[in-house]
């Protein structure tokens, strides 16, 4: 993660600008005033910091995230990214925990499972497999052999935008209603943004699956 280093002392900057108040400006005095202005909806004057997260999470996640058009995205690219040595895939949170080492070293099969999700890491081995076959035996590009990689495939995202729309992003994805894994991405952010800034975000509450 990387932000603005002065982000509240940039909005007050910003936002005394408005009210000519600048030689109000004390050591003490941000938190304050970035404070009031969220109190009053004064929610433009944090658009003057900003904030970038690397996030991990499978395809299916980042197609919700990029609808979000105000944020600036740089993503892992499936045309570019040649997965001929093995395909990662992000088991859903819903999961029973699999010990590490269980998959993929041994057999889909072998493990303690209920059917249901073992029908679900069987499907993923078999995504695997043909796109490796494509790649490796009929001379497909990866952009060609992605066709057959489901949303469950690791992806890696980076999110850049200004602390008014991280503040929106995590309204809408902290409800109830949201994606179980978006949940899931979406509270390890904000609870690190809240940990960093805490002024901005004390008034946003984690999704609860």
């Amino acid at each position: 993660m990387w932000a603005t280093k002065t982000p509240l002392r940039n909005i007050e900057l910003a936002g005394r600008t408005c009210y000519k108040s600048e030689d109000r400006i004390i050591a003490t005095s941000a938190a304050k005033f970035v404070r009031m202005l969220l109190d009053r909806g004064h929610e433009a004057m944090v658009e003057h910091a900003s904030a970038s997260y690397r996030v991990i999470c499978d395809r299916g996640v980042t197609h919700e995230i990029v609808r979000h058009r105000l944020f600036s995205y740089a993503q892992e690219s499936t045309r570019y990214c040649n997965y001929k040595g093995g395909v990662t895939f992000i088991i859903p949170c819903w999961f029973p925990p699999i010990e590490q080492g269980d998959y993929p070293y041994k057999r889909v099969n072998a493990l303690d499972l209920p059917y249901e999700y073992m029908y679900w890491l069987d499907a993923m081995l078999w995504c695997e497999q043909r796109y490796q076959n494509l790649i490796s035996n009929q001379h497909w590009t990866p952009q060609q052999a992605r066709s057959v990689l489901p949303n469950a495939l690791k992806t890696e995202i980076v999110i850049t935008g200004n602390l008014r729309e991280w503040r929106h992003f995590f309204k809408l994805r902290c409800a109830k209603t949201a994606h179980p894994q978006m949940q899931e991405v979406v509270n390890m952010v904000l609870a690190d943004i809240r940990q960093r800034i805490p002024v901005v975000f004390e008034d946003i509450g984690e999704a609860k699956r």
